[in-house]
């Protein structure tokens, strides 16, 4: 059902389908570079857009502060290497050195206008199935890429110079995964296409899904709370820089791209490793060694100290987070996929864990850089780090709390059913016994899977209950190998009649 909803669409695109189908592959050339077409406009349209929004920005602070000998052209190659930088494009600057370290934030206004880009190809043409999805998806991101490689040289100057080999590649990956999601979404809806796998692989999804959340939850709980306990220093980062008006608004902005980054050194701190601020600096739970800071507002929030600032139980609740979101991603995990095989829920809760690890590595690795060539050219914290510590921490906690969770499950189950067939509960609730009728006990399906068999004696004759008597072939040797064994009065071996059922058990 899932499958053909996603490759029939309704009304009369559905019928134009396969009318086109049915005049065999002629049209297909066609249908594919009109999808070219739109994905190269839907590009072009992303492009201009953003590339208007911080041309509007940059133009702003060049008229409240303008520079001496940074004319018009100076501020569109400005906007332009901006613009990149919203893609994570590293940029040289002239005297300072390499600037990694970008804004996160800034990837969400590309993101937004390549999914909208991905679903507008999907609706104004005939799109079918996810491998036309994904035609789209690299429809918008070839000449997507084009364009900001059209961009990163146009833009290059003597004061600063992106990345070339990053502009092409990192425009790319993100257009093809924006543009992707836009127009799967646009087929049908996330639960359709959840359908479409595995129930144990959409089980770890969603636990990974859940960790993750629960994590991002914590890091800006922690964020918020730090900068609430600093807001003196915070104040007086302001009023040091003096940015008037529109400065202060701008900067305001900034702050806002660089709060995903603030968030997730947050949780690099709650898993243990912490981060760094600069060579020889760390700022961890255990302690933090800082050294001169840039001035910059939302820096206020970095904990000051040779020991971890706060009260202990607060440090205790930001330490504890990670286990929260292991228990969080495995409880998720059986619930999504319960199982009768109890050693399959930790496996799948650990492999929770690991993914959830993986995601926050990569995150780390995009939220740090270098701050030009001298002593702020580490920052951030550790990739493989706070991956490594991540995996252990919820992966252990997710498969320990899958585990618990899958067999209190299983158990009541169990318990629920042997309370309505009247049979004693097991000692080793993996599922049924082999007698049970319908079951099996390798059964991977959650259990019952089977029908209730009848233990009451309720008239009726929709059919027959099967009685054995186990000793009949023994009787049948005793009787000297004749073929009808002596009957005992303890119950047929044969079929009886519906109408002797009670009688017969009694």
């Amino acid at each position: 059902m899932t499958t053909s909803a996603l490759r029939t669409p309704t009304g009369g695109q559905g019928r134009r389908g396969r009318a086109g189908d049915d005049r065999g592959s002629g049209d297909r050339p066609e249908h594919l570079r009109k999808l070219l077409a739109a994905g190269a406009s839907a590009a072009c349209t992303a492009t201009g857009i953003g590339l208007a929004v911080v041309t509007m920005l940059v133009l702003a602070g060049w008229i409240a502060a303008p520079h001496f000998g940074l004319g018009l052209i100076g501020v569109l190659r400005t906007a332009a290497v901006l613009w990149l930088v919203g893609h994570h494009v590293t940029v040289q600057v002239s005297g300072a050195g390499q600037i990694g370290m970008l804004p996160l934030g800034l990837v969400a206004l590309p993101g937004a206008l390549l999914w909208r880009a991905g679903r507008a190809v999907v609706r104004g043409h005939h799109v079918t199935g996810l491998r036309e999805a994904t035609a789209v998806a690299l429809a918008v991101a070839i000449p997507y890429a084009a364009l900001s490689f059209a961009l990163a040289v146009a833009s290059r100057s003597g004061l600063a110079a992106a990345s070339i080999p990053q502009a092409v590649l990192a425009s790319f990956v993100i257009a093809f995964v924006a543009a992707g999601f836009g127009a799967a979404r646009a087929l049908a809806p996330w639960a359709q296409l959840g359908a479409l796998i595995s129930a144990r692989t959409r089980s770890v999804l969603a636990g990974t899904a859940a960790a993750l959340a629960v994590l991002i939850a914590g890091g800006a709980m922690t964020t918020a709370l730090a900068l609430a306990g600093d807001i003196q220093r915070f104040n007086d980062v302001y009023r040091l820089l003096d940015p008037g008006v529109v400065g202060a608004g701008l900067l305001l902005l900034a702050q806002f791209a660089y709060l995903p980054n603030a968030v997730i050194w947050a949780v690099a701190y709650m898993l243990g490793p912490g981060f760094a601020v600069g060579a020889g600096t760390v700022a961890a739970p255990t302690g933090s060694v800082l050294g001169p800071m840039p001035a910059f507002p939302l820096l206020a929030a970095l904990p000051a100290g040779a020991h971890g600032g706060g009260p202990g139980w607060l440090g205790a609740l930001m330490l504890a987070f990670p286990y929260l979101a292991g228990a969080v991603g495995g409880a998720l995990v059986v619930r999504t996929a319960p199982t009768t095989v109890l050693e399959s829920a930790p496996i799948r809760g650990f492999c929770c864990g690991l993914l959830t690890g993986l995601a926050i590595g990569v995150g780390a690795s995009f939220a740090g850089g270098p701050l030009g060539d001298g002593r702020m050219a580490a920052v951030g914290p550790s990739p493989w780090q706070v991956a490594v510590v991540a995996s252990l921490e919820v992966g252990i906690a997710a498969a320990i709390t899958a585990g618990l969770v899958n067999w209190w499950y299983v158990r009541k189950r169990w318990d629920a059913q042997a309370g309505l067939t009247g049979r004693p509960v097991a000692s080793h609730p993996t599922g049924p016994p082999p007698e049970e009728p319908g079951q099996r006990a390798d059964d991977p399906a959650p259990w019952p899977p089977g029908p209730l068999a009848r233990t009451d004696g309720d008239d009726g004759d929709d059919g027959h209950v099967i009685y054995m008597d186990r000793w009949a072939e023994d009787e049948r040797a005793n009787d000297g190998g004749g073929s009808q064994p002596r009957r005992k009065p303890g119950g047929p071996s044969a079929i009886p009649p519906s109408n002797v059922v009670p009688e017969a058990r009694q």
